[in-house]
């Protein structure tokens, strides 16, 4: 899936090329290794970039650490928030059902296509594991209002309460269902003979997951008072 950002931006140079140097060399380094296992000598080697230059922009190793988690916040976030309308008003019933289908599909399509992905679910996954200066900005930037607007669209499709347990435990059902697919991506490919996760394969999994959430929706709206 192609990013949201214009295509013809210039490439960044000088001190704005090292950043982004060392957000790269960050995502990969401390989702591989994790945050203690990780210095800043390796940091700035893999960026190619002068040791002091973690100090200079970022105050740090866990300022680093943050600037990770924001640049995932923010591709996260232009990914999502066009689909599901993050930030406009909630929409009639037919049009949240539309929303959601139309964020999974725009999930699998960055989660499969999109090789930044790999890195930004590995840098995600040690967070979870190990909490630490990089989780309250994840989980306030993307997880909680991302899950409650899943959550608002899921409601408004069905009539269910958007805040009850089994809509949140729903709504966490669904994204773990194409989350699942980039974590276990070796074993999938493996395991259905895939060579790769092509845009023919992506295009197979968005068809999957919107029969399984087509599906539930409408057993919630049979079921519904």
């Amino acid at each position: 899936m192609s990013s949201d950002a214009p295509t013809d931006r210039p490439a960044p140079t000088g001190a704005d090329a090292t950043r982004q140097a060392l957000i790269a060399a960050g995502l990969r380094l401390f989702g591989q290794r994790g945050f203690e296992a990780t210095s800043t000598r390796e940091l700035a080697a893999a960026a190619k970039a002068n040791i002091g230059s973690i100090a200079y922009h970022f105050g740090g190793k866990g300022g680093l650490r943050e600037a990770c988690a924001r640049h995932i916040v923010a591709t996260i976030r232009a990914v999502a928030a066009p689909a599901i309308g993050l930030d406009g008003a909630l929409p009639e019933p037919h049009e949240a059902e539309a929303r959601l289908l139309g964020g999974v599909s725009r999930m699998v399509q960055f989660l499969v296509s999109t090789p930044q992905a790999g890195e930004i679910v590995q840098f995600v996954l040690r967070e979870l594991s190990a909490p630490g200066g990089g989780l309250d900005i994840l989980y306030d930037g993307v997880f909680e209002p991302v899950h409650r607007r899943l959550c608002q669209l899921w409601g408004r499709a069905t009539g269910d309460d958007p805040e009850s347990e089994e809509t949140r435990l729903a709504v966490f059902s669904m994204i773990g269902q194409v989350v699942y697919f980039r974590i276990g991506r070796e074993a999938v490919l493996r395991r259905m003979g895939w060579a790769s996760y092509g845009p023919a394969e992506a295009e197979r999994l968005t068809a999957l997951f919107q029969t399984n959430i087509k599906a539930a929706l409408d057993a919630r709206k049979r079921t519904a008072p």
